[in-house]
């Protein structure tokens, strides 16, 4: 059977779906996109996509032509027809095609699920290797703290960083400000207190960001958001990532720095195993 996905209006076959080559995304990067995780066919923190989705199209001016109830039913449309029950899915929004009239354009939205393919069990046992990336972040760039289809800067960062055999590879800022990874936001652990930088930083509003966040304040650990420098960044007991694909992810060591003992630390033993049934019970809630 063929993948299905939705675009604009129905569910396609896959290889019979077709953006317009004048579309907005597509031409200049127009876009936002989602990437989301479903547990027994319940998408985790689906409102929390939504509610970064609709800021973001609002403060970036993305026309969005498309309400939340549609989208979501879109979304479980895209799950069921293509029988999947612990998905990764992705949300692709864009301003759609270029038209002389603003009235009549419509937005153009894509919605893909696939299996979800878990990273591999040794990065969570032993931890994984992340690198500083050689590119920074400007505070004043408008898109930075968004999630958008202008991502090409951060799968160079990243392959950059495969390429040292890296898992990930962590931005600063131009004023020399921890910021976030390529594809995850970044937590630091020192005599027992969780550090990570502010939104304002700027970084994305990660959806298991603030999982974690809620977690911390639910379980009594001190949480300070703060800016940190590569020096707090060098003398953090435990580093780990978080996205909601990967959860939580241990970090081990940093360029040729080791983090702590080298091995996953205790506070990110227990948020891993609390943001697990964190995900579980949201997802049992849900149904």
């Amino acid at each position: 059977m063929a993948q299905k996905v939705f675009l604009n209006d129905r569910l396609v076959d896959i290889n019979k779906a077709c953006v317009s080559v004048t579309d907005s995304g597509f031409l200049y990067g127009a876009g936002l996109f989602e990437t989301m995780r479903s547990c027994n066919g319940v998408v985790f923190a689906l409102k929390d996509h939504l509610d970064r989705l609709f800021f973001s199209a609002s403060s970036l001016s993305i026309k969005n032509t498309y309400d939340r109830k549609y989208i979501t039913d879109a979304i479980y449309k895209v799950l069921q027809a293509n029988k999947l029950a612990d998905a990764r899915l992705r949300l692709t929004l864009t301003g759609g095609p270029m038209v002389e009239s603003d009235e009549q354009r419509k937005a153009t939205l894509l919605i893909t699920a696939a299996k979800l393919q878990p990273y591999p069990a040794e990065y969570y046992k032993n931890g994984v290797l992340v690198v500083l990336c050689q590119f920074k972040q400007n505070p004043s760039e408008p898109i930075y703290g968004h999630k958008t289809t202008s991502y090409f800067s951060r799968m160079i960062g990243l392959n950059l960083a495969h390429q040292k055999r890296a898992a990930e590879a962590l931005w600063f800022t131009v004023d020399n400000r921890l910021a976030e990874g390529c594809i995850s936001n970044v937590f630091l652990v020192k005599d027992s207190i969780l550090y990570t930088p502010p939104i304002g930083t700027p970084v994305l509003a990660g959806v298991a960001r603030k999982t974690v966040c809620e977690i911390a304040i639910k379980n009594s650990i001190k949480l300070v958001e703060k800016d940190l420098s590569i020096d707090d960044l060098l003398a953090a007991d435990e580093i780990f990532l978080t996205n909601v694909i990967m959860q939580i992810m241990p970090v081990r060591a940093v360029e040729k720095h080791t983090v702590g003992d080298g091995k996953p630390g205790a506070m990110t033993e227990k948020l891993q195993k609390n943001f697990d049934e964190f995900v579980k019970d949201e997802c049992r809630k849900s149904k």
